[in-house]
C-alpha cells in the first residue's frame, strides 16, 4: 500500500512555542501514562520490599541494577526500530515501515539469549557489588526469574517502538497500564505470601516472579493487536504469514544505529545504576536510601522521557517528509518545554522531600540516609530533561555516535568515576561533607550537566549545518 499517512499531511500549526507544546503534548502524555505505569513496577516493588526487609531492600537495588543495565542496554539497540520506522512512516513508506518489526524481533532474538545467561550468572555484578552471602542469594534468586522476563521485555520493546514512531502511542499505553493492573496484585501476593492460598511469602523473589508474568502478558496482547486490528493491516505486518527471512541489509542500518543508542543509553543507565551496585559497599542502610532516591529520580524522568519521544518521533516523521525546518523547530522547542516543566518538578520535590521519603519508609536510619540525596533532585532534574530530549532529538537524525562519546565523558568520567574518588575519598581529597553516597549524587549531577550542555550544543550544531546547506542548495540550482 502506498501513500502518504495522516501524520504527514495534517496541518503542521503556528511555528510558536505554543503550538509545537500542541502537537508534542498530543503524543506525549500517553507516553507519560505508559511509562508512569512501567515504572510503577519498580515503584511497587520498591514500596513492598521496603516493608518487608532491610536485607531484601538491599538485594532489590543491587539486582534492579544489574537486570537494567542489561534491559535497557538491549533496549536501546531494538528502539532504533524508532527512528527507522518514523521516517518511513513520513514518506509514506507504510509496507516498508511495517517490514521493520520483522527485522527487529531478529535482532531481539539474538539479544535476548546473551542477556538471559548474563542473568543467571550474575557473577560480575555481585563482585563489584561486594554484596553479602544473604544478599547475594536473594539477588541471584531475583534475577533468574528476570533471565525468562527478558525476551518478552524486549519484543514489547518492538511493539512499543513501532507504535510511537507512527503517532500511536495510546496502543502502548493502553497495553502498559494493563500489565500494572497485572503486576500489583501478584507481587503483593508474591512477596508478602497469601497462606490461605498456599502461597509462601518469597520476598524480593517474589517481585521477580511477578514481572515476569506480567511481562510475558503483555507480550502476548501485543501481538494478538497488531494481528486483529484492521490498523496495521497497511503496514502488512502480519499478512505475509510467518516472521520475514533476515534482511542482512535492513539488519545492517538497524545495528549502525542501534548499537551506538545501545551504548549511549548503557552509559546513561550504568552512569547511575552502577552507583547502587557501589553504594551498597557501604552497607544497607546507605544502599536503601539511595534506592528510594532513585526512584525518585525515575519517577521524575518520565516527565522528559514523555516528551523526549514525542519530539523525536514527530522529529522523524517531518524529516521523512523533508520538512527540515519544522523539524529543526520541533527540536528545539522539545528541548525548552522540558526543561521548564522539569524546573518546576525539581522544585517541588525539593520542597516536599520529608514528605516524599515517609512514603516509602518510617526506618529514621534509611530517612536520615535518603533525605540529603533527594535534595539533590532539583538541579540533578534540569539537567537530566535537557540531555534527554536533545539525545533523542539527535537520534530522530540518525545520530547516535557523537552522543556516545558524550556521555562516556560525562557519565561514566565525570559522574562515576568522580562520584567514586569523592565517596570513597580514593585521593584524600573529599571533604567529609561528600563522602559516602551524597560523593556519588554529587558528581553524577555533575556528569548530567556538562551532558546536557554538550548534547545542546551539538544539536545547535547540527540544526547550523542544515540552515547553511539550505541556503547554499537553492543557489546551486540556481
Amino acid at each position: 500500500m502506498s501513500g502518504a499517512p495522516q501524520a504527514s499531511t495534517a496541518p503542521l500549526g503556528g511555528r510558536s512555542i505554543g503550538a509545537s507544546a500542541r502537537r508534542i503534548a498530543e503524543l506525549a502524555w500517553p507516553v507519560f501514562v505508559g511509562q508512569i505505569s512501567v515504572l510503577a513496577f519498580s515503584t511497587v516493588d520498591t514500596l513492598l520490599v521496603a516493608r518487608y526487609g532491610s536485607l531484601d531492600l538491599a538485594a532489590l537495588a543491587v539486582g534492579s541494577a544489574a537486570y537494567v543495565t542489561i534491559f535497557i542496554g538491549f533496549m536501546g539497540v531494538v528502539l532504533a526500530v524508532s527512528p527507522i520506522v518514523g521516517q518511513l512512516y513520513g514518506a509514506g513508506q507504510l509496507v516498508q515501515a511495517g517490514r521493520q518489526v520483522h527485522q527487529a524481533v531478529w535482532v531481539v532474538l539474538g539479544l535476548a539469549i546473551f542477556g538471559s545467561l548474563l542473568l543467571v550468572f550474575p557473577h560480575p555484578f555481585l563482585a563489584l557489588s561486594k554484596a553479602s552471602p544473604e544478599v547475594a542469594v536473594k539477588v541471584r534468586g531475583y534475577l533468574f526469574a528476570l533471565a525468562f522476563s527478558l525476551p518478552a521485555s524486549l519484543m514489547f520493546t518492538v511493539y512499543r517502538g513501532f507504535n510511537t514512531a507512527i503517532s500511536r502511542p495510546k496502543a502502548v499505553m493502553a497495553l502498559q497500564v494493563g500489565g500494572l493492573f497485572v503486576k500489583i496484585p501478584l507481587s503483593a501476593a508474591l512477596v508478602w505470601g497469601v497462606p490461605a492460598l498456599g502461597i509462601p511469602a518469597l520476598g524480593v523473589l517474589g517481585c521477580g516472579i511477578a514481572t515476569c508474568i506480567s511481562m510475558w502478558a503483555q507480550a502476548i496482547v501485543a501481538l494478538v493487536v497488531l494481528r486483529r486490528d484492521p490498523f496495521y493491516e497497511r503496514f502488512e505486518i502480519t499478512g505475509r504469514g510467518g516472521l520475514d527471512a533476515p534482511d542482512w541489509r535492513a539488519l545492517r542500518a538497524h545495528l549502525k544505529l542501534g548499537l551506538p543508542m545501545g551504548a549511549s543509553i548503557l552509559i546513561e543507565v550504568t552512569g547511575f545504576s552502577f552507583m547502587a551496585i557501589f553504594i551498597s559497599r557501604l552497607g544497607a542502610t546507605p544502599v536503601a536510601g539511595h534506592q528510594i532516591a532513585a526512584n525518585v529520580v525515575a519517577l521524575l524522568f518520565m516527565m522528559p522521557l514523555a516528551i523526549a519521544n514525542a519530539s523525536s518521533t514527530l522529529v522523524a516523521q517531518r524529516v521523512g517528509a523533508r520538512d527540515v525546518r519544522d523539524a529543526r523547530r520541533l527540536g528545539w522547542h522539545g528541548v525548552v518545554i522540558a526543561c521548564g516543566l522539569a524546573t518546576l518538578m525539581g522544585g517541588a520535590v525539593f520542597v516536599a522531600r520529608d514528605a516524599i521519603v515517609g512514603l516509602y519508609t518510617s526506618d529514621p536510619l534509611v530517612v536520615a540516609a535518603a533525605l540529603p540525596l533527594v535534595a539533590w533532585l532539583a538541579v540533578f532534574h534540569v539537567a537530566d530533561a535537557a540531555q534527554t530530549v536533545a539525545a533523542f532529538v539527535l537520534r530522530a537524525y540518525r545520530i547516535a555516535t557523537a552522543p556516545l562519546v558524550i556521555y562516556a565523558v560525562a557519565l561514566w568520567g565525570v559522574g562515576l568515576a568522580g562520584g567514586y574518588v569523592l565517596a570513597f575519598d580514593t585521593w584524600g581529597i573529599a571533604p567529609e561533607s561528600l563522602k559516602g553516597a551524597r560523593g556519588f549524587w554529587v558528581a553524577a549531577t555533575a556528569g548530567l550537566v556538562l551532558a546536557a550542555a554538550a548534547l545542546c550544543a551539538f544539536l545547535a550544531l547540527v540544526f547550523r549545518r542544515q540552515r547553511a546547506q539550505a541556503r547554499i542548495t537553492p543557489a546551486v540550482r540556481a
